[in-house]
């Protein structure tokens, strides 16, 4: 049964990210115009960064590979992007606060999962390696 959850979490969250990752490319404008929107700089190399990254992330976390390290990236990035894009906190022009504050705690909440597979993942590459 563990075995089983734990894949089904790894699995849903690689896919959470994968498609945001896709998308930036997709619509890459939208995303360009949110960032400035909320004062980010280099905008196309985050950007780009950005998508490379989930993609990457998610791909390993599809395939079990390097799970620690794309998890705990992944978190990073999360914090990031909560602290830069969905800052509740401040007031910008057609920015709604209360969805901002929705996916703030969202975000926090992968961000926990997040922390949960990587410290999973310490223990079960622990018993690997002895």
């Amino acid at each position: 049964m563990k075995l089983a959850l734990t894949h089904t979490g790894r699995s849903l969250l690689a896919f959470y990210f994968l498609l945001p990752g896709v998308m930036k490319f997709v619509s890459w404008d939208m995303h360009v115009a949110l960032m400035e929107t909320h004062g980010m700089v280099m905008v196309p190399v985050l950007l780009a960064v950005a998508g490379v990254v989930q993609i990457a992330a998610s791909i390993c976390l599809f395939l079990n590979k390097q799970v620690v390290i794309c998890a705990l990236g992944l978190a990073a990035m999360v914090l990031l992007i909560n602290l830069n894009l969905h800052d509740f906190w401040n007031v910008y022009e057609g920015v709604d606060t209360k969805h901002e504050t929705q996916n703030f705690f969202k975000n926090m909440g992968i961000f926990a999962g997040l922390l949960l597979l990587a410290a999973a993942n310490i223990d079960q590459s622990s018993n690997e390696e002895s």
